[in-house]
């Protein structure tokens, strides 16, 4: 397809995702964020392609998530090479983006190596919440350190986290402002704060004005619902900052993007929303 919009936070949520466990959400959750009753047990890989082809989203960046320490009830993960095998498959669609989980010690830093080395992958995914970890936690600044050398940017969840299945509840651990000293210990990392933020959208925006390592994500709530601060620093002084995402299953592709085309943004700033931006920080995007 000709160039379109980068979807920079994408999950997979097939069939087998879903019988496997790989997505973290229980049948509530679902409901909660008003998912159709007929996608409850997943969305084929050929199925959502079309939905990104009628969104006019060119490309997805797809987690292979690590989602808490995996001796302790409640946590799972999504095998590198199953992400890995999809964008072999799909190479001009798809990247891959290595989740991370730091109670791995040295062998989640070879994996993480590996995932980009070996396999192609284009960036770091950190859930802090799942670990109950906060981002300025000294375990986590190996991989910190991991990913500079690697050249590649990291993002994570920040704000608040939703009860996504009620067997395992999940505190909210990474405020924005807790990126300050990550960015200040790490001035080569290319950080992302995914999700906005809420409710602190806020500190969010005030970190992406503060460091120039620090980017921020429109993802995992509809742009109808986007705080209107956000909406206008995306538009203006921060459009160089903020970066498109849906966080699929939880926002529809073709949802997102009608939205945001809704704001009546500034063309280069809608094109560096949608595309541009991701492409200037995720070095390793085929061009």
């Amino acid at each position: 397809m000709t160039a379109g919009f980068i979807d920079i936070v994408c999950n997979i949520y097939t069939p087998e995702a879903v019988q496997n466990g790989w997505t973290g959400l229980d049948d509530d959750f679902k409901r909660q964020v008003r998912m159709p009753a007929d996608m409850f047990d997943g969305v084929s890989i050929d199925e959502y392609l079309k939905k990104m082809d009628r969104a006019g989203i060119e490309r997805s960046l797809l987690i292979a998530v690590r989602a808490g320490d995996l001796r302790v009830r409640g946590s799972w993960e999504i095998p590198y090479q199953v992400i890995a095998d999809i964008v072999a498959q799909h190479p001009d669609r798809f990247s891959a983006l290595a989740g991370v989980d730091q109670t791995r010690g040295m062998q989640g830093l070879r994996d993480l190596e590996f995932a980009v080395n070996e396999l192609g992958f284009v960036g770091a995914h950190w859930y802090p919440h799942w670990f109950g970890t906060a981002p300025d936690a000294a375990q986590i600044y190996p991989y910190y350190a991991k990913c500079c050398e690697l050249d590649i940017p990291i993002m994570m969840q920040v704000g608040h986290n939703l009860v996504y299945s009620k067997e395992r509840r999940l505190p909210s651990v990474a405020r924005p402002i807790l990126l300050d000293q990550v960015a200040i210990d790490f001035p080569e990392l290319t950080i992302i704060g995914i999700h906005i933020g809420v409710p602190w959208t806020d500190e969010m925006i005030s970190m992406c004005w503060k460091h120039d390592n620090i980017y921020t994500a429109g993802d995992a709530y509809a742009p109808k619902h986007w705080p209107p601060q956000y909406i206008r620093y995306a538009d203006s002084y921060g459009s160089h900052k903020v970066l498109f995402g849906t966080d699929w299953p939880v926002i529809d592709p073709e949802r997102a993007v009608k939205e945001v085309a809704a704001f009546g943004m500034k063309p280069e700033n809608h094109a560096k929303l949608m595309r541009d931006n991701a492409l200037k920080i995720f070095k390793k995007i085929p061009r």
